[in-house]
């Protein structure tokens, strides 16, 4: 009696399972725009970052490694011992800023500074702000910043020279 109704109920439980999900999804391709209003970016980094990060990256050598774009609150943290709105007060601030490149070291990716790559934009008051406090929190934390200003071309031995000095510092 029951051995013709298995199957049924399987077919009709299979059948359910597909019309929720078709109505879960956007229906049309405008639909999925509105929804999804996304596209992918051509490229990660501007040209210029993109020629300073192959600068950095033959000036720096195979013992550390370059991240880029990376979080600023994934570099640093807000410390312990905060009530519930001072903390996220203190993380809101730095959970958008991002960070145009973070030195690691090749081993265990323990971070070891940040060079940021300062372009025209940097020059207007808002960014000036922005850069401000970022400098001032990377340096509470114990986190060297490094600024490098924005031009056509850089030589491999003008990166070493200024990260150098970090690099004493840090041995």
């Amino acid at each position: 009696m029951f051995h013709g109704f298995l199957p049924v109920v399987g077919i009709l439980f299979v059948a359910a399972v597909v019309i929720a999900v078709l109505k879960g999804l956007p229906a049309s391709k405008e639909e999925q725009v509105t929804t999804f209003p996304y596209q992918q970016e051509a490229t990660l980094f501007s040209p210029a970052e993109r020629s300073f990060l192959g600068v950095l990256e033959q000036a720096l050598g195979d013992q550390h490694r370059v991240m880029g774009k990376v979080r600023l609150a994934d570099v640093i943290t807000v410390r312990s011992g905060m009530n519930g709105k001072g903390w996220q007060s203190a993380f809101n601030r730095i959970q958008s800023k991002h960070l145009d490149f973070v030195v690691c070291n090749a081993t265990d990716l323990s971070v070891r500074y940040v060079v940021e790559l300062d372009d025209q934009s940097h020059d207007h008051a808002k960014r000036q702000a922005r850069d401000e406090f970022v400098d001032k929190a990377l340096q509470v934390a114990n986190v060297p910043i490094f600024h490098f200003r924005a031009k056509r071309s850089y030589a491999v031995a003008e990166v070493q020279k200024v990260l150098a000095a970090e690099e004493s510092i840090s041995a």
